[in-house]
């Protein structure tokens, strides 16, 4: 039953005491401080561990970071699972519920549609299959040791007592809420959630169709330009598929654009309304989906740093929040043997063994997001309760039924319908993904919709079993070039750029499950009745591309194009565009020219370039446009002279920003569907009097129209992709997406009349939010990061709201950097100009002295709200500084400030 306003009031005026009491920030301070307190981890002296073989040495810095030292492999993994329960048990409980389609056992009805969401695609099951079937004997004896020793500290914890505050907080609205035991399988899941949001052009998939309503194939092909071959190149340089195998291109170069051919028709309006919205109901664990996200690694060859050896950099760019996404740690064998084979230091997932990103004694690695295309929308014409359409045949769905228990509530089934090829019906439960197959684009050959139209199914590579859990033990204990290829070609899901190091050789890989299509090229939700345009299988790994060694003597990955269009195999349609690529070795190329060799201080510092690229082009055009109002001449005139750097200090680069958010709106934003732009977003659009003819030159009327879609995947947003549509839209000032109206309802045309009527508006908004005065402005006012605390959720479904948040979050912090800037603090400029992506952590391996790497993440290692080490690395991070990264015993030794010891049981 649907809680009362009246109970919702009275639950959160006990939450707030409960957090005020226990954050001893108000009455009962003593005992607030020693109830937060109880639940910190032991740090010091000796605790017993049930199930090791020996005792494991846990050695923590001042940043509460732990160093493991066993002597079995499997002691290493159960202390593992120990320590990281330690800081972080409350954050892995919910992502376990997360991935297993169980929050609304901890939270009540309102994550009833996530649950029956992420149930539909079958994250556990599929989880499940690969532990039972998929995974080494090795690997599951590893993940059976890290659950161990989950529940050998929740053996000292039951029902959560004393474990965190959070648990104190959800014991007032679910009392009868107790954590189970944590099993190999919870490890598994969530790989799920990385690969979900790391998963390729879903999203493009669905904009495209929604964009089809209203505009013609070569009007959205202008909104989803070619990649730049080029200009900003690619990962490596092309080499050939001599039947199933890859052969490298010598050395790296660039090649020439290819041309891309449009599938499919257009959708109307309501076409992907309901994939959006469940989509965006969807918890963002590693931020939000969708182009534009990125990372930025590369790495030197030795030849060419002043070290002599490599120099490796990752800042992989993730959505922010607390506690941190990720986790540092190292895990190291008192002496190496067939039964201890690790010794590696890096970062990783709470509720995950082993590490994931960093180095051991041998290699370095890092990762970027590769962006294939690993996802299909696909029509499916439904014609009975478990029947659909292949062929002009009916074929089976296969059933499955999934009961969603309720916290306080009844419990909820619903029935899951998949096709022969294991591809879920997600348009079952959701109004969304309904409305795709009433209105989406079929073609001449297709079959009647009838009056519900068609089912949506979702086809994901990540929905297939698979081996990555064996691929991230094996990166662990690579010693070369050769068992680290080894080791990526079982990294299925996410498909990623791996790049790699060792104390002689650079090198890349592309691993991943990536399919090969059959007709179509997965830019638009393919016809299900057609068995042609199945998928065929995947790439064979053999065939993917790498490098090693190349000629320039470095290699950069941030989200670029991998290979040009003569590849055998398409990997997407979607690239991200490549200019912080671009602008990361234009740097290297200009360093390696004036002093010869890159030290890893010049690494570090080229992950803090915030130049915006695109100003380069649209300053001076800017400048040139004649501004009567002094008024806005004033704003204008910041422009002049301006570097280009996006510094939180800068008057220059709040305007240019401003202007730019102005320009992407009125060239855009007005022209857009409802279902595009933020909701409470209201812009004047012209609406034409029969909405299914939009170029019948009927009369039309000016009206104020807001947006529908959640603000984190409004467009247009201002990314990599926009800026790559502008500058080709700038060389033609009688372009049609340079007609706007203006603030007085009046349709206007023209290129320079456009960035006129931007720089008046963002004058003005400037002036709203900011202050009259240009002098005070600066770019950090507007583009500020908050870290919040995402467990407890955001919504009045949630069991946190208002004071509670304000008690558990960090910030607000003023951030240099920008969406396309190498220093990539994204935001949303169809939504505002806060913070909604980072460089999630930094890292720079120094190959040639392990013990002078140095790393730095945001937040800190603990889960804990309160805990020194919960934001601890935060102001170090906004700073662009790193912190010693201790490997070696000595090393380790000398920077310990905790020592426990985790004994025999």
């Amino acid at each position: 039953m649907p809680r009362s306003k009246k109970f919702r009031r009275a639950r959160l005026i006990v939450i707030v005491l409960v957090v005020l009491l226990v954050a001893g920030a108000g009455y009962g301070g003593y005992r607030g401080v020693a109830a937060v307190r109880a639940s910190f981890p032991e740090v010091d002296g000796s605790v017993k561990v049930a199930g090791l073989s020996a005792p494991v040495d846990v050695k923590r810095d001042a940043n509460g970071i732990p160093q493991l030292y066993a002597d079995t492999s499997e002691d290493l993994f159960r202390a593992q699972g120990y320590v990281q329960a330690q800081d972080r048990f409350w954050e892995m409980d919910v992502r376990r519920h997360i991935t297993a389609g169980r929050l609304s056992e901890m939270f009540g009805d309102g994550q009833v549609d996530t649950d029956s969401f992420i149930r539909t695609m079958g994250w556990r099951q599929v989880a499940q299959k690969e532990y039972d079937s998929q995974l080494a004997p090795e690997t599951k004896k590893y993940l059976q040791a890290y659950a161990d020793g989950v529940n050998a500290w929740l053996a000292e914890h039951p029902g959560g007592e004393s474990a965190s505050l959070e648990y104190s907080l959800l014991g007032v609205v679910n009392g009868d809420y107790k954590p189970e035991q944590w099993s190999p399988v919870d490890s598994v899941s969530w790989l799920k959630a990385m690969a979900w949001n790391l998963s390729g052009n879903l999203q493009e998939e669905i904009d495209r169709s929604l964009l089809a309503q209203d505009f013609s194939p070569e009007k959205i092909a202008e909104l989803y330009p070619e990649y730049p071959y080029a200009r900003n190149g690619t990962i490596v340089k092309t080499g050939t598929v001599v039947g199933d195998t890859y052969r490298p291109a010598d050395g790296s170069g660039q090649a020439n654009a290819g041309t891309a051919t449009a599938q499919g028709a257009a959708a109307t309006k309501a076409l992907l309304k309901g994939v959006t919205d469940r989509i965006d109901g969807m918890p963002q664990l590693l931020g939000r989906q969708g182009q534009g996200i990125g990372s930025n690694s590369w790495v030197i060859a030795g030849s060419n740093t002043t070290t002599g050896k490599p120099l490796l950099a990752n800042d992989p760019h993730l959505g922010p929040g607390l506690p941190s996404v990720w986790y540092q740690m190292g895990l190291h064998c008192r002496t190496a043997s067939p039964a201890c084979q690790y010794d590696v230091s890096g970062f990783t997932f709470a509720g995950l063994p082993g590490v994931v990103i960093g180095h051991n004694k041998d290699v370095a690695w890092g990762f970027t997001n590769l962006g294939a295309d690993v996802t299909d929308l696909f029509l499916e014409k439904v014609t009975g309760p478990d029947t659909y359409l292949v062929d002009g045949k009916e074929t089976k769905f296969e059933l499955r039924k999934e009961t969603i228990k309720v916290a306080g509530g009844e419990d909820r089934t619903i029935t899951v319908r998949t096709t022969q090829t294991g591809a879920p019906l997600i348009s079952d439960p959701s109004t969304e993904q309904q409305n795709v197959g009433k209105y989406a684009p079929n073609g001449n050959a297709a079959p009647d919709r009838g009056t519900g139209g068609y089912g949506v199914a979702l086809q994901w590579t990540a929905l297939s079993p698979g081996k990555t859990m064996d691929a991230v033990f094996a990166l662990d204990r690579a010693r070369n070039w050769d068992e680290f290829r080894g080791a990526a070609k079982d990294f299925a899901v996410p498909a990623q750029n791996l790049i790699y190091a060792d104390a002689k050789n650079i090198g890349y890989q592309a691993p991943g499950n990536i399919p090969v299509r059959g007709k179509g090229d997965g830019t638009y939700p393919a016809p299900g009745w057609d068995s042609a345009y199945q998928w065929k299988g995947s790439i064979p790994f053999s065939a993917l591309p790498y490098s090693q060694n190349p000629s320039a003597g470095y290699i950069v990955t941030a989200n670029q194009a991998v290979v040009d269009p003569s590849y055998k195999y398409s990997l997407t349609k979607d690239w991200e565009y490549g200019t912080r690529a671009k602008e990361i070795t234009e740097q290297i190329d200009l360093k390696l020219k004036n002093n010869g060799k890159i030290s890893p201080d010049d690494m570090k510092d080229m992950q803090l370039d915030n130049t915006s690229v695109l100003a380069r082009t649209l300053v001076p055009l800017l400048l040139k446009v004649q501004i009567d109002d002094p008024y806005v001449r004033e704003a204008q005139n910041l422009l002049k002279d301006w570097n280009y750097h996006q510094d939180a200090d800068s008057a220059a680069a709040a305007y240019y920003n401003g202007v730019w958010s102005q320009l992407l709106s009125l060239s855009f934003g007005q022209k857009f569907p409802a279902d595009l732009r933020a909701k409470d977003n209201c812009l004047l659009v012209r609406q034409q009097a029969d909405p299914t003819k939009p170029d019948s030159g009927r009369t039309a009327s000016i009206v104020t129209e807001c947006g529908t879609r959640d603000p984190g995947k409004a467009q247009p947003d201002g990314g990599d992709r926009w800026t790559e549509v502008v500058r080709a839209q700038l060389d033609k000032p009688d372009s049609s997406w340079w007609t706007y109206i203006d603030s007085q309802h009046h349709e206007q045309k023209g290129l320079d009349n456009l960035l006129a009527e931007a720089m008046k508006n963002a004058r003005q908004e400037l002036t709203a939010k900011l202050s009259k005065d240009v002098s005070t402005w600066s770019w950090g006012r507007l583009h500020k990061l908050t870290l919040r605390e995402q467990t407890l959720g955001t919504d009045d479904s949630s069991i946190a709201s208002g004071l509670v948040h304000r008690l558990l979050n960090r910030g607000p912090y003023r951030l240099s950097g920008g969406s396309a800037a190498v220093d990539a603090a994204g935001w949303n400029a169809a939504a505002g100009y806060e913070v909604d992506w980072i460089p999630s952590m930094r890292m720079v391996v120094d190959l040639s002295d392990l013990d002078a790497s140095r790393w730095v993440n945001v937040g800190g290692a603990s889960g804990h709200a309160f805990h020194p080490n919960y934001n601890d690395q935060t102001d170090l991070w906004l700073k662009g500084e790193l912190l010693s990264w201790a490997y070696s015993p000595d090393a380790v030794e000398k920077a310990t400030k905790h020592r426990l010891v985790l004994t025999t049981g």
